[in-house]
């Protein structure tokens, strides 16, 4: 029995890493694969204020579901009767899954730009990075795909 919740630990352990190591910044020099060779609108402008922001990553799916499956089998090792197996095995579940959302809904630092156009329209675009990277009056190109926009210093 000890073998096995040697093994169920470590697969846990394992299993908790992977999920941290699948999130994915999203800032002005990080491209998708689906965004190459989309055509982007480009807006030229000026900086009008900047701040820095936190960006909430969502829960991986996947992760909950691996956690919720990792937890599953983990409490199912824990009882000695099928009774105790069932009970450990249900509330193994909803406690790998509720920590696989925690460990996958990390944040990321971030930046708000406020971009006033050349339209005189004022824009405002969140992205991954820090405020030390703009400054109020600083000239910056706004790229679009319709998805995904971008603040970039020319």
């Amino acid at each position: 029995m000890n073998i096995t919740r040697s093994i169920v630990a470590a697969t846990l352990l394992g299993a908790a890493t992977l999920m941290t190591a699948c999130e994915t910044t999203n800032n002005a020099s990080t491209f998708s694969g689906s965004e190459a060779g989309r055509a982007q609108s480009v807006q030229l402008g000026m900086v009008y204020a900047v701040r820095d922001v936190s960006i909430q990553n969502a829960p991986s799916r996947v992760g909950t579901a691996t956690g919720a499956a990792l937890g599953g089998i983990a409490g199912s090792a824990l009882g000695s009767s099928n009774r105790a197996n069932t009970a450990g095995a249900v509330a193994g579940a909803v406690a790998g899954g509720a920590a696989a959302n925690a460990v996958t809904r990390s944040t990321t630092p971030g930046v708000e730009i406020t971009v006033r156009l050349e339209s005189n329209q004022l824009m405002s675009v969140v992205q991954a990075g820090s405020s030390n990277e703009f400054r109020v009056g600083d000239s910056v190109r706004v790229t679009s795909d319709g998805i995904t926009t971008r603040v970039v210093r020319n």
